[in-house]
């Protein structure tokens, strides 16, 4: 059925279409409406049997998801930005314990200094967690990837990370195809979990685990994650079948086959990159994209086979590895080994920094022209950072370089003495 929606009501209904038995919820900006409109489903008993848990904070939320899980039910929970740091611990807990969990991540940054809005600082944090990372292009995608994360999960016995760029998808408006119930249950099948905590038949989950056997349950959680890139696009392939539409998946090119500049990127921004191409393929630049959906596992044979006639490829990434630069880059980087491309890494949108079609515009035609930097922050403005630098070198207390940087805008008028 299409909906005029928001984007995080339509995740929702997806959610409450996969039947699931334990919800565990904490408010945090920009995932509180999907746990706000679950609640609400459940109270009207559209969602039956679900026990809907009001918990005290995110690492609650995992550890409640964890005990649901472990019993035998469908479990889901939604997070963002602090609160899946705050969730760490029992975040990694859930994919070494191999408990299909199901988790929304409002992509949000990291403080401090404290900010709300979007980039992928926090998911990527976990990008080593366990978990099978999934990135929505759209609205649509958001609610699709989560009715196929369930599936996917349940068939490996992995938890699976739906990542939704806050504020740009969660709260925007837009026509989304919510599915019918029956839809959603030919594709996804009652839980059948293959371990249980079971009273009648006791056994053990997460025993201590000495160096004697501890790399070979690390090997089989890697092989798990392996056998994810196979299961993925069969997956995808199914729902096409069940839904009609194209969804999921590994990498996502787009008309990249004999394009020179290559552009991949995570999420959203695709949208706006692929705006870009279409304007330049017309001026005749020679451009084309490519959107990683799958994450982790990360799919190297595809992207590999997606860049390998590229001349160049541009990374663009709402994420920054302090101290080298790019995380997903780093990953292509792999992908492309051998094959002699440069791949170069551009930083851009942090902190809900619009990255704009112009930005981007002006970005590819330097690389078109073989000017771009290996490293560069897209928009940065440079006389603030000179300015800040120059203060810390030349005074020792120099003070908070955020307020500085602020002042420096004009954003506030109160001086740091």
């Amino acid at each position: 059925m299409l909906k005029q929606i928001e984007g995080s009501q339509a995740v929702a209904e997806a959610i409450g279409l996969c039947r699931p038995e334990v919800i565990c919820a904490y408010p945090i900006t920009p995932q509180t409406h999907i746990v706000e409109n679950l609640g609400q489903m459940v109270d009207k008993g559209q969602i039956d049997p679900c026990e809907y848990i009001n918990v005290e904070s995110e690492f609650a939320a995992m550890s409640v998801a964890i005990g649901a899980s472990a019993a035998g039910a469908r479990a889901y929970t939604a997070t963002a930005s602090q609160g899946l740091l705050f969730m760490a611990e029992a975040v990694y807990n859930a994919s070494g314990l191999g408990l299909p969990i199901v988790m929304t991540i409002g992509n949000r940054s990291i403080g401090a200094p404290i900010n709300i809005w979007n980039d992928h600082q926090d998911s990527l944090s976990m990008r080593d967690a366990g978990w099978i990372q999934l990135y929505a292009e759209t609205n649509q995608e958001a609610v699709d990837l989560h009715i196929q994360a369930f599936r996917l999960a349940e068939e490996l016995s992995v938890p699976v990370m739906v990542c939704v760029d806050g504020f740009i998808l969660t709260h925007a408006y837009e026509r989304v195809d919510i599915p019918e119930q029956a839809q959603v249950d030919a594709y996804l099948p009652p839980f059948s979990p293959r371990q249980m905590l079971d009273p009648a038949n006791p056994v053990t989950i997460g025993a201590m685990v000495g160096p004697e056997a501890f790399i070979e349950v690390r090997y089989l959680a890697h092989y798990q994650q392996m056998q994810a890139l196979g299961l993925i696009p069969e997956l995808a392939e199914a729902f096409q079948q069940q839904f009609g539409r194209d969804s999921g998946g590994l990498v996502k090119p787009y008309r990249s086959a004999d394009a020179d500049t290559i552009v991949v990127a995570l999420g959203s921004v695709n949208g706006t990159i692929k705006d870009v191409v279409d304007e330049m393929r017309e001026q005749g630049v020679s451009i084309g994209s490519l959107s990683i959906c799958t994450y982790r596992p990360f799919p190297r044979k595809a992207v590999r086979s997606a860049l390998q006639h590229a001349t160049r490829i541009v990374v663009v990434e709402k994420s920054l590895a302090v101290g080298i630069g790019g995380i997903v880059a780093t990953d292509v980087q792999m992908a492309v080994a051998g094959l002699h491309k440069p791949v170069h890494t551009v930083i851009a949108g942090l902190g809900g920094r619009p990255i704009t079609r112009d930005s981007l515009r002006k970005l590819f035609r330097k690389a078109d022209e073989g000017h771009l930097a290996h490293l560069q922050f897209l928009d940065l403005k440079h006389e603030l950072v000179h300015e800040e630098i120059a203060r810390m070198e030349g005074q020792r207390h120099s003070g908070p370089s955020a307020e500085n940087i602020l002042r420096g805008m004009g954003t506030i008028a109160s001086q740091i003495r």
